[in-house]
């Protein structure tokens, strides 16, 4: 049974289908060349059962390989006046005796393979023209096929890099300090994934990264069972991040089942698309119940939030750093703020303030009516350890609240 062909492969054999017509061989093909071994990957053949798509053969005796390195011509028209030629493989089996070969070159210079037509029988017809046309068959085949290359190449780097991270329990957590503005105190923390500083890629770039390679479920599971493992060394409650399709899953629902869910908060970006919001609903109306609260984080980056808002009714709405970040000396920022706060307080939500860096904006978020804050005046993120005191005054609650099954909960991720 043939295999199926991708739409790409289906244009590059229409190509092939040219050449073979227009030079009347018996066959064209395009082949993928790794340095060992040549692969027939599209195949138009008069002759299916001597070329086959998926077939390999040694890169080494083929006789595109020797064409390349300049043994032989690109254009044969009797392989048995090339003595080289007649010593490959291909002469043999499938006793090939006239043969045009091009390379197919991508954009940045790179080989990929060849462009070939190949005839059982001698054609003395066979010319420079025939050449040059495939030469112009070959340059629209790596047209053709270089995005899906480079789809496979992004792909692969991805895979190498996530990879060892999930085998080895996800990314690191670190907890950054949420605040109460009236009092100083801090009241929870934000769990936050980190990943290795060498890749210089953000968390949220890696987990995009994750599910455009089918990674992100995992990578986010792994990520909340590290963040519920941080309930038994701190105090308060702890916000864990989850995109809407992750928290859709049936694994995703068994670990948030398995938490404290009084101490959990969990955040959904205003980033994250929603693509069923009763299928969404039906998932957190058992967690809500049980005691776990509901943010929509980022609001004010875009138009989604409000969307989210108004059909979750979440606990708390985190404004978004980018209208933060200044607010005490920007009249817009400080309306904008004012604007959400009067929104979330009547939605009767808990309204955060995310990247607060100044004591100047504290004070101006505060005067607002923002009730927590959370940002680098208050802690920058780090371990479980560091969250016994904050930036500005107070000190914590001795008791610590019940923490549930915690370190129990981290099943082998799959």
């Amino acid at each position: 049974m043939a295999k199926h062909r991708s739409d790409a492969e289906q244009q590059v054999a229409e190509l092939l289908l040219n050449a073979k017509d227009s030079l009347r061989l018996s066959v064209a093909f395009l082949t993928r060349m790794d340095g060992t071994t040549q692969h027939l990957e599209v195949v138009e053949s008069s002759v299916p059962f001597l070329f086959k798509e998926g077939a390999t053969q040694n890169q080494a005796t083929s006789l595109c390989q020797a064409i390349n390195d300049g043994k032989l011509p690109a254009v044969i028209p009797d392989l048995r006046k090339f003595p080289e030629a007649m010593k490959l493989p291909a002469a043999k089996l499938p006793h090939i005796r006239s043969y045009v070969s091009v390379p197919v070159v991508l954009s940045d210079g790179t080989m990929y393979g060849t462009f070939c037509a190949a005839g059982l029988t001698t054609d003395k017809e066979l010319s420079k023209r025939d050449k040059s046309l495939m030469q112009v068959l070959a340059s629209a085949a790596s047209v053709i096929i270089e995005p899906g290359i480079r789809e496979r190449v992004r792909r692969t780097e991805i895979e190498s890099r996530l990879l060892p991270v999930i085998a080895d329990g996800g990314p690191r957590i670190v907890l950054q300090p949420i605040v109460d503005l009236a009092t100083g105190l801090r009241i929870g923390a934000e769990a936050l994934s980190r990943f290795p500083a060498e890749w210089g890629k953000a968390p949220d770039v890696c987990f995009g990264e994750a599910h455009s390679v089918g990674l992100g479920d995992r990578l986010e599971l792994l990520a909340l069972l590290g963040a519920a493992e941080q309930l038994a060394e701190v105090t308060g409650y702890v916000a864990m991040n989850v995109s809407p399709a992750t928290l859709l899953t049936a694994e995703c629902t068994r670990l948030l089942a398995a938490m404290p869910l009084d101490r959990v908060l969990l955040e959904l970006s205003e980033h994250d698309q929603v693509a069923d919001y009763a299928a969404l609903a039906a998932v957190l109306e058992p967690l809500r119940a049980a005691g776990m609260r509901l943010a929509i984080d980022d609001v004010g980056a875009g138009f989604s939030s409000l969307r989210h808002i108004v059909v979750t009714s979440p606990d708390v709405i985190k404004i978004d750093r980018t209208i933060v970040d200044g607010v005490s000396h920007d009249s817009v920022l400080e309306t904008l703020v004012s604007s959400l706060v009067f929104f979330g307080h009547g939605c009767k939500a808990t309204v955060v303030a995310e990247g607060v860096e100044t004591a100047a904006d504290a004070a101006k978020l505060l005067e607002l009516g923002v009730d927590y804050g959370q940002g680098w005046y208050f802690g920058r993120p780090g371990d479980a350890a560091d969250m016994s005191t904050v930036h500005t005054a107070g000190s914590l609650p001795d008791q610590r609240a019940a923490t549930g099954n915690v370190r129990g909960l981290r099943p082998p991720v799959g």
